[in-house]
């Protein structure tokens, strides 16, 4: 069999296997409740209201309530509490991040042909984080199957001769090539193999595809590190009319950009009686950049002096993703008495074809009661069918049994944010609830989604300042890998948010 050697450290295309799943799909296609401290206290429920800058991402016909032109730039701290459950052992992590999420502007035209239907035109520009990924989560305990298993499962079927350096021949070369010609299950059956996780059951065949783990049955004391980074956000051209006094009328043409980074660690090891390998270390690492381009068309109608209705549709979202991925295996064996380290670290950059993602779009519908100068109470409605998340290969392997997976495991899912505003001179209080239901058509995998806010906002006439505090809670199931070690952790994430928004009105 021949092979090309490349460098030590080297970039390729893997061509035939691609590791996206539906966690990859929902990484990209839900948001949070995150923007300018007016809507994030509101919990998002301004579809209807108008006049800021977040809730023209929501239903672009609100750039056109805007009285003035103005700017506004919002900063957060966004924290996330993890505390996950393994075995009866509970672990909590924390992380931390703060950003200037939310920055805007608008230019507002006041049509002077008192004649004309067309009383305003505005054009705005938005930049606002759909998404944070920063997140950190420790999972510990003593388990019932091992990261023996999920070397095994990978290793089986694919033929000896595969796995075994030729002459002249080093870890990275063949590492390289697997990941080039057979894909990361080769690659991951490689480092287990090489590691001595696992023996061949004919080791004088080199066409043999059955293997037996040199991990025994038993218990395993297991510690599993994932921290994540990045972020989701969105830059919208905003173009809005009013059209008599009672109807608004907006879009967006909108810009996405995806920075992902992810590390998971997962360290194991065992006293069972027969087994030669007794600590095993495992890392990966993945690096996502990509772009994407949607659109949103909305409109805003005052029904009643005091009652307005508001409704918009967000078209799906095409991201053009490109990724990234490193390995290292770390073993430590008992053989005739001696013991053995090996450390598996083949310092290649597995590069991915780029692929095309097709996200959702969504439908939204929203309701408010002013109570002139005195207040308001507002309520959103959305829906969204998470089943329609599309991978699409360009020039790359086929993700039909992926789609499939998708169509039959998701499902639609309904948003409900309702939000209240007292106003006492130029003292604005506020609060906020929000709901959404679980993606998942078993919502034991990740649970709904609840949470309240609250804030406060002084307007100074040529400025405003707002705060804004939102908590979110939700419960996931969370297996450490896909195949072998399948065992679950129970996760309670609460997601925090703190917000300060500052606008200027000219």
């Amino acid at each position: 069999m021949k092979r090309i050697s490349f460098f030590i450290i080297a970039i390729f295309s893997l061509a035939l296997t691609q590791a996206q799943n539906t966690t990859d799909g929902l990484r990209y296609s839900t948001e949070q409740n995150i923007g300018t401290a007016r809507f994030t206290a509101l919990s998002g429920a301004m579809g209807a209201l108008g006049g800021d800058f977040s809730a023209i991402s929501i239903n672009p016909a609100g750039g056109a309530v805007f009285l003035n032109s103005s700017l506004m730039f919002s900063a957060s701290l966004f924290d996330v509490e993890n505390k996950a459950n393994y075995f009866d052992n509970s672990e909590k992590s924390f992380s931390d991040d703060v950003a200037l999420n939310q920055l805007g502007g608008i230019f507002v035209v006041n049509n002077s042909n008192e004649e004309s239907a067309f009383k305003k035109f505005t054009i705005g520009l938005n930049y606002t984080i759909n998404k944070n990924f920063d997140n950190e989560l420790y999972i510990a305990g003593t388990g019932t199957n091992s990261i023996g298993d999920f070397f095994l499962a990978q290793a089986q079927g694919i033929p000896l001769n595969l796995l075994q350096l030729q002459p002249n021949e080093s870890i990275s070369d063949l590492y390289q090539y697997l990941g080039e010609y057979e894909g990361n299950v080769a690659q991951n059956a490689f480092l287990g193999y090489q590691a001595f996780l696992f023996d061949p059951i004919d080791p004088n065949n080199p066409s043999n595809t059955a293997y037996t783990s040199n991990i025994s049955g038993g218990n395993f004391n297991q510690e599993y590190a994932y921290l994540s980074q990045g972020y989701n956000s969105k830059f919208s051209i905003n173009l809005a009319t009013q059209i008599t006094n009672d109807f608004f009328f907006g879009i967006n043409i909108n810009t996405h950009t995806v920075e992902f980074d992810q590390s998971s660690f997962l360290l194991e090891s065992n006293g069972n009686p027969g087994s030669t390998v007794n600590r095993v270390g495992f890392e990966n690492n993945l690096s996502v950049t990509g772009a994407g381009i949607s659109a949103q068309i909305g409109g805003i109608a005052k029904v009643a002096d005091n009652l307005r209705f508001g409704l918009s549709l967000d078209t799906p979202t095409w991201f053009q993703l490109s990724e990234e991925t490193t390995q290292s295996l770390k073993s430590r064996r008992v053989f005739e008495g001696q013991t053995f380290n090996e450390f598996l670290d083949p310092r290649i950059i597995n590069v991915y074809e780029d692929y095309t993602l097709r996200t959702p779009g969504k439908i939204s519908a929203s309701a408010a009661y002013i109570f002139g100068l005195n207040g308001l109470i507002s309520f959103d409605y959305s829906y969204k069918d998470y089943s329609q998340i599309e991978f699409i290969p360009i020039n790359g392997p086929n993700f039909n049994d992926l789609n499939n997976t998708l169509e039959n495991t998701l499902k639609a899912v309904s948003t409900y944010s309702v939000g209240a505003e007292f106003r006492r001179n130029q003292l604005s209080l506020r609060g906020g609830f929000h709901y959404e239901e679980s993606p998942y058509q078993d919502s034991t995998i990740i649970g709904d989604l609840m949470g309240f806010s609250f804030g406060a906002g002084y307007n100074f006439g040529r400025f405003t300042c707002d705060l804004a505090y939102s908590r979110s809670e939700q419960e996931r199931n969370q297996p450490l890998y896909s195949v072998g070690l399948t065992n679950a952790a129970n996760i309670n994430s609460i997601y925090s948010n703190f917000v300060a928004s500052l606008g200027f009105n000219f």
